[in-house]
């Protein structure tokens, strides 16, 4: 119970279906802050608070986990080094990967329990063959199912989502009213949980360090300079600060970042079009294709709230490699490739490398990916 409406309301449907339940408040953080901010951060000792609140009028035991070693370790941590590399990470992916549906699920089957229930908006579909399956929520208004994506077979046998079949938030916030839930009209929350002022470039300038570099063009003329390569994301447009005009007078975007000499390459908007991703690190959420090695029709979602593009996929020399139909925009490695057919989530990989759409002559000779050889 993170505090919020959504897990509020998911526990008092849980209780209502005729399970025993358990809230539970993760403790993320060594120094949390005791207000919010609005929208701003989650998981602060006000959302502890909001939770036993719920969890009081919902009628049910209330407990609070640290799990902020572990959090720091695979969450924090991870997101720092991610980003000393060039990499853009996704922290919800990680944390529903390795805490919620990791760590957290593990102590909670220790402790005898079947399930971790949760407020994402997604459903689980079992099949004919008692397999269960991942699916889109009921609306794709609130869909979630992205960053479930991670979730493997076994995961899901123990996950369970109330608020899948809820057609909007609208309707979840009136039944907390109904309920008598303080938290019915209390705002979402967004940005990073640990990052909760939304300033990940100060932020990661105080733990990676400020390191004078170079800003070029797809040529490698110097057109500015920065003060930290990890500040920028492939697909920037705003706080470049070029000291050189393009020739056509028109926006430039990072097209790359270099860690490895500290460098970033800016281009046109077109140049963002991306032919292919792959990566090595991919699972299936479920049953996996009969024979992924065959390439076999999907869609794929590169964001979490970005719209899914019809493409191919197939696993080749250890890779899940997926080329969309038409071109993937501004993709950066690190990023979470989601694999879809119909509603059902077929599994997922973290980028490593890219390939461009852009015509070879137009392109530097070092291949884009932060360093990685073309697909």
């Amino acid at each position: 119970m993170s505090g919020g409406v959504d897990s509020a309301v998911a526990a008092a449907r849980a209780v209502e279906a005729g399970h025993e339940v358990v809230g539970v408040h993760l403790a993320l953080s060594r120094m949390p802050g005791t207000l919010r901010t609005g929208s701003r951060g989650c998981c602060t000792i006000e959302d502890s608070m909001d939770a036993q609140r719920a969890a009081n009028v919902i009628g049910i035991p209330y407990y609070v986990w640290d799990f902020s070693e572990r959090f720091k370790a695979d969450i924090v941590d991870d997101f720092i080094a991610e980003y000393s590399v060039g990499r853009t990470p996704n922290p919800c992916m990680r944390c529903n990967e390795r805490i919620k549906f990791a760590a957290l699920l593990e102590k909670a089957l220790a402790l005898g329990f079947d399930a971790v229930a949760t407020g994402h908006y997604a459903t689980i579909v079992t099949d004919a063959a008692g397999n269960r399956e991942l699916h889109r929520a009921s609306t794709w208004a609130k869909d979630q199912s992205y960053v479930l994506g991670v979730l493997t077979a076994e995961q899901l046998a123990h996950a369970y989502f109330p608020l899948g079949d809820t057609p909007s938030k609208d309707l979840v916030r009136a039944e907390a009213e109904r309920r008598g839930l303080s938290v019915a009209h209390k705002p979402d929350s967004h940005d990073i949980c640990f990052i909760p002022d939304g300033d990940t470039k100060g932020w990661l300038a105080e733990r990676v360090g400020v390191m004078p570099g170079e800003v070029i063009d797809r040529s490698g003329a110097v057109v500015g300079s920065h003060e930290g390569a990890h500040a920028y994301t492939v697909g920037q447009r705003r706080g470049l600060h070029l000291g050189v005009p393009a020739p056509d007078g028109r926006p430039r975007f990072v097209l790359e970042v270099r860690p490895q000499d500290n460098t970033v390459v800016v281009g046109p908007k077109e140049a963002l079009a991306i032919a292919r991703v792959a990566g090595s690190r991919f699972s299936w959420a479920g049953m996996p294709p009969v024979d992924p090695a065959i390439p076999w029709a999907c869609e794929v979602q590169i964001r979490a709230h970005a719209d899914p593009v019809p493409a191919v996929a197939v696993v080749n020399n250890g890779e899940l490699v997926l080329t969309p139909e038409v071109s993937f925009n501004g993709v950066a490695p690190g990023q979470t490739a989601v694999v879809y057919v119909g509603t059902r989530v077929v599994g997922q990989c973290t980028i490593d490398r890219t390939e461009s759409a852009a015509p070879a002559e137009d392109e530097t000779t070092t291949p884009r990916g932060v360093g990685y050889p073309q697909v």
